[in-house]
């Protein structure tokens, strides 16, 4: 009987639930150190109070939020990039996808290979983003295509891939 006790299932529940927590304490992290990065590490401007708030709701540690801070300000700190990239999806649903990376090329790199594993491309830039307005830092859809039960399975599954990426910090579509 050995390998069915409780405390197996728990060690089983307890890792996946730790490594869902570590890839978004990860992608926070890296947002509170770019705004940090852009304000000089001035804990009173709204973009690095705002991404403390976002770690916040997601109960982040206050000292990894101190960390990533520092991080951000100090001078061995790499130069991290936020890139847009668009994309048409199952149904013809346009995507935005927002990354933040220290190598463009990696990240263009690992994106282009989601969705190439999907059957889709990037798109140029500004073909997509003419179906959203940007408010608030984040992209909302003025026009919505409806998608079929098919395409959405599709586009969930794309959409899943492409946030456990590292490099990318959010992804938008217009799809109902």
């Amino acid at each position: 009987m050995s390998g069915h006790n409780k405390w197996s299932k728990i060690k089983h529940k307890k890792a996946g639930t730790d490594a869902a927590k570590s890839k978004i304490f990860s992608k926070l992290s890296k947002l509170i150190s770019t705004a940090s990065r852009q304000v000089h590490g001035d804990v009173n401007s709204p973009s690095l109070r705002a991404a403390i708030d976002k770690a916040r709701e997601y109960n982040m540690p206050a000292d990894n939020i101190e960390r990533a801070v520092k991080k951000g300000t100090g001078s061995e700190s790499e130069a991290m990039e936020s890139i847009t990239y668009e994309s048409y999806g199952p149904g013809g649903c346009a995507i935005i996808i927002d990354a933040l990376t220290t190598n463009r090329n990696k990240a263009a790199q690992e994106v282009k290979h989601i969705l190439s594993n999907h059957g889709f491309e990037l798109a140029q830039p500004g073909s997509a983003s003419w179906a959203f307005t940007k408010e608030n830092n984040e992209w909302k859809p003025t026009v919505t295509v409806p998608v079929s039960e098919e395409d959405g399975k599709v586009l969930e599954e794309l959409i899943g891939d492409l946030e456990d990426n590292e490099e990318v910090q959010d992804v938008y579509t217009n799809a109902e």
